[in-house]
């Protein structure tokens, strides 16, 4: 992560915290607002296009990735039992370097020893509802379906060529979220969406601590990890997996 990286990840974290304090200005009711930043870094991120006739190679191990700061917003409200919410979650993480072997992608031959840059986009949009099954003092229990519409793409370029695979295209996925007060202005809480088929999975769970300094304010640290991918039957081949190091706040209107 370079220091320009460093320095507009954390502009535009102090620009949305503060759109979402202005914000409570503008509105009442049960609505609230999420804001979450922080570093993601690639665990293994293997790709295949096309499946049967391409070559295998990793962004993550064949190439060398860079660790990016990423945001994500969402905007919901809780109506008693029941909540909804949107999130936009974008993701784009660039890898460089040479490979020792010829590559195959997209039908255009990366030769062996070529200086190759490949990107990976995964942006992500969300509409959830959940319904909390459990709500006691200790413990807090919601379930629910998530929406979500993929726009991805993988993009392999040289000097002398360049080729992308896009993807659009929408995943039904469960929601759990699950929290444990333990102190009157602490909890832990392990929330996200999840689904696995025969034709590939996607998981995105966050594991964090909360604290409220304030009834309407909830400030969390913690940890998230977004793994999945899909084996189209000889036309596509991609497994990413992906780590992300966490702040955030939410802040009710």
């Amino acid at each position: 992560m370079d220091k320009r990286g460093r320095q507009k990840g954390c502009k535009g974290l102090l620009a949305l915290i503060l759109f979402t304090l202005a914000a409570g200005h503008l509105w009442s009711g049960p609505f609230w607002i999420d804001l979450e930043s922080g570093g993601a870094f690639t665990g293994y991120n293997d790709v295949q296009i096309p499946s049967d006739t391409g070559t295998r190679f990793s962004l993550a191990d064949d190439l060398d990735p860079d660790a990016v700061w990423f945001f994500r917003l969402r905007l919901g409200a809780d109506f008693g039992r029941n909540s909804l919410s949107f999130l936009y979650a974008p993701l784009r993480i660039t890898s460089n370097g040479t490979v020792n072997k010829d590559i195959t992608f997209r039908d255009t031959l990366f030769p062996a020893g070529t200086n190759l840059e490949g990107t990976y986009t995964f942006n992500s949009y969300r509409l959830t509802w959940s319904y909390t099954l459990i709500d006691e003092r200790r413990f807090r229990f919601a379930a629910g379906i998530t929406g979500k519409i993929r726009d991805a793409s993988i993009k392999l370029k040289s000097e002398s060529d360049e080729e992308i695979r896009k993807n659009i295209g929408f995943v039904p996925l469960i929601h759990l979220d699950a929290r444990w007060n333990v102190a009157e202005r602490y909890s832990f809480v392990i929330s996200g969406d999840g689904l696995a088929a025969p034709q590939g999975r996607a998981e995105d769970f966050m594991a964090a601590l909360l604290y409220r300094p304030e009834p309407d304010i909830e400030l969390r640290l913690g940890y998230r990890i977004l793994e999945g991918g899909a084996d189209g039957g000889g036309e596509v081949y991609t497994f990413g997996m992906f780590h992300y190091i966490l702040a955030g706040i939410r802040y009710r209107i």
